[in-house]
């Protein structure tokens, strides 16, 4: 009787490559014994599925003729994998699978398997450190126009004296007697499915593949070191709030690969009289009664610390809103512009002599 692939992954027919490897994901992390499943031919019934489905040659091969083909050379009435045994396989297969490499056993089958065995895609990846991050407040100004700061940080850093080799100054490296050299140990197991290799990086030589004849002093052999480490952080013009700067390589050092990265969050302290509003800035500024029906000339201090000259024309609104151009927060190609909220206060109290210019106002019909 001829098996439905795509009903042993629970699958549609018009599934797509990446829907059918999710479904099959899932279940070899179900079937699988080393996971706890107890179903061997369950989970042998559903590799066989996904090697046909995964294959546009195969799959258009079954869709056409079903189980009974041949490497496709039409219904031939014979294994589904051209002539590979998926019970061979199992039963005497001898796998290898990276836990930081490649897979030995190519395909999305490696890849598939990696994650099962080691917790994670097992593809070629050269070393790399922690990323850390740290929080910085700065002033409003030095957000507008930008900074530069020197933040003393406590991390993995290389060490000094040694310079990442892990040998003492003026000794040499010896090749790593427990990986014989390549960095990498390979540990093999038994299984129901026959015996499985894994691959992981060399602890004694962390990966370099050699060892110091005497280590160094300062950093044991490491390479590394945990230190405090002064950083210069640049903070460009117009950073906003909660913004984040990605410094390369000023993370955690690694003693075969590369450092990681250090993540800069930016917090902005308020200002008591400007805020943003996208490249603009924006103020608040009260006027006169009389300077609003009259029209006025007011100074007013920026950011840059300089007084800045601003007609006023005669208000014809309670509120309303005046442009500066250029006065605002530095773009690129130009700088955007400072808005003037101008709102008219009104006075608490008044005296005999202004209440009866009011009322004359009144009389005029204002």
């Amino acid at each position: 009787m001829t098996k439905d692939y795509y009903n042993v992954l629970g699958v549609d027919r018009k599934a797509t490559k990446e829907d059918i490897k999710k479904a099959f994901r899932k279940l070899a992390h179900k079937y699988h014994p080393d996971k706890g499943g107890t179903d061997e031919a369950k989970f042998k019934e559903i590799t066989e599925a996904y090697s046909v489905l995964s294959d546009d040659k195969k799959r258009r091969e079954y869709d056409a003729y079903g189980q009974a083909f041949a490497g496709g050379s039409g219904p031939a009435g014979g294994n589904p994998f051209g002539g590979f045994d998926f019970n061979d396989m199992f039963r005497n297969g001898n796998f290898e699978f990276s836990t930081e490499g490649g897979p030995a056993f190519g395909g999305d089958f490696g890849d598939i398997f990696g994650d099962i065995f080691s917790g994670r895609a097992a593809r070629q990846q050269t070393p790399r450190g922690r990323d850390i991050s740290i929080d910085l407040e700065i002033a409003f100004k030095d957000a507008i126009f930008g900074t530069t700061r020197n933040v003393l940080i406590a991390k993995v850093s290389t060490c000094d004296l040694c310079r990442g080799s892990g040998a003492k100054p003026g000794t040499e490296l010896e090749k790593c007697s427990t990986c014989n050299g390549s960095g990498r140990v390979h540990e093999t197991r038994n299984s129901i499915l026959g015996q499985f290799t894994t691959v992981r990086v060399c602890s004694a030589c962390e990966g370099s593949g050699k060892i110091p004849k005497e280590k160094c002093p300062e950093c044991r052999g490491h390479g590394t070191r945990r230190k405090q480490e002064e950083v210069h952080i640049r903070i460009p013009s117009g950073i906003d709030n909660g913004e984040m700067i990605r410094m390369q390589g000023k993370g955690e050092a690694v003693k075969t690969g590369i450092a990681g990265d250090l993540y800069v969050k930016i917090h902005v302290k308020p200002h008591p009289q400007f805020r943003r509003d996208g490249g603009n800035l924006v103020m608040s500024l009260p006027v006169k009664l009389t300077d609003a029906l009259l029209g006025t000339t007011v100074s007013i201090e920026t950011l840059e610390g300089k007084a800045l000259e601003v007609k006023i024309p005669p208000m014809k609104r309670a509120e309303e809103l005046l442009r500066v151009g250029g006065k605002g927060i530095p773009l690129e190609g130009g700088r955007g512009d400072l808005i003037i909220r101008l709102e008219v206060a009104l006075p608490q109290k008044l005296s005999g002599k202004a209440r009866k210019v009011v009322d004359d106002l009144k009389s005029e019909g204002l």
